[in-house]
């Protein structure tokens, strides 16, 4: 997540935070930035505001390396690689804290990454890399949920012991999802549109239910 534009009390915060969750106090986060909690104050006002800013900054980080995927497959480059620890170790604590915490802040920054999804599963659908759905909201809320879930599930699975190194923990769940997901999202599940078109029916027939239309077919997009 080092960036030269990143602010390096910021930095520091989200370090924290993802190492302790939101209950560290500012004055652990400004003996991490060394600077005094008094200047700390004097930047953010308070914890929130803080905690907003590094919200924002993570942001940024996780849209950056989607981008640099994304780039990475248009021009037939290796998209994948094993995370190091000091790469994203923090942004996964600080995602899985801030599902586990909850709250206002939490809502808001997973509705916030769902935008952010949107926009860069566009752009893969723009340069023929992703086929487009019926729902791209629905798709993209499920693909942000189910790739913290299957994060946090590893994490409260995994022994105490190993909880605490965030970088061992994230490797170990690429290693062990990487392939199926990516074999699922390329090459599907089911066969046909048998239980997709019996779903679509039913949820049409429920209340406030309607038919969604169907995406443009796969020869559309390939053209």
């Amino acid at each position: 997540m080092e960036d030269a534009t990143t602010d390096p009390i910021v930095e520091a915060a989200i370090g924290r935070f993802a190492r302790d969750g939101f209950g560290a106090s500012l004055r652990a986060i400004a003996k991490d930035a060394h600077v005094s909690a008094a200047l700390l104050v004097k930047r953010f006002g308070t914890k929130d505001g803080l905690r907003a800013a590094c919200d924002d900054e993570v942001r940024r980080a996780i849209r950056r390396t989607k981008a640099e995927s994304i780039d990475a497959a248009a021009e037939h480059r290796p998209m994948w690689t094993l995370p190091t620890h000091d790469e994203h170790a923090a942004l996964t604590g600080y995602l899985l804290h801030s599902v586990l915490d909850g709250g206002a802040f939490g809502r808001a920054f997973l509705e916030h990454m769902i935008d952010d999804a949107e926009g860069y599963i566009a752009d893969a659908i723009e340069r023929g890399l992703a086929r487009p759905s019926r729902d791209e909201r629905a798709r993209a809320r499920y693909m942000v949920h189910a790739g913290i879930g299957s994060m946090l599930v590893s994490m409260l699975l995994s022994p105490e012991r190993e909880r605490t190194d965030l970088g061992a923990l994230l490797r170990r769940v690429q290693l062990d999802m990487a392939l199926p997901t990516l074999e699922l999202y390329t090459q599907g599940f089911f066969t046909d549109e048998t239980v997709l078109r019996s779903v679509e029916d039913q949820l049409a027939g429920a209340p406030g239910g309607e038919t969604r239309p169907d995406p443009p077919s796969a020869a559309a997009t390939d053209s």
